[in-house]
């Protein structure tokens, strides 16, 4: 049982910049994807950024491509996602995961909203 919590969701102004952070307890495997969904209101759930933990090989949606930043932290089984550039369009609740085989599990989210 792999358990997520998340931090550093908040108001920003557009064109802000805010980083959120996830770390991980429990077990988990030598090597996973750690990464970053969201979901905007009447939206579903979309994938946003990842990371493979042993490698550090990065994958982001093309909406944040060269606006958002994801990396791991000093500390174990931590991750990071710098968000720059904000739009409105960012707004949505933030959830951190973490997948391995057929193993998903999912933070409870925080909350990242844009203003115009």
């Amino acid at each position: 049982q792999v358990q997520l919590v998340e931090s550093g969701g908040g108001l920003v102004q557009a064109g802000g910049s805010l980083r959120l952070s996830c770390a991980a307890s429990g077990r988990t495997p030598s090597n996973y994807y750690m990464g970053w969904y969201r979901q905007a209101p009447g939206k579903g759930r979309e994938f946003v950024a990842r990371i493979l933990w042993s490698g550090g090989s990065t994958y982001y949606a093309d909406s944040v491509k060269g606006r958002f930043t994801i990396s791991r932290g000093n500390a174990e089984n931590t991750v990071y996602l710098q968000m720059n550039s904000l739009r409105p369009e960012d707004t949505a609740i933030y959830y951190c995961n973490v997948q391995y085989g057929p193993n998903d599990y999912w933070g409870r989210g925080t909350q990242v909203t844009v203003s115009s």
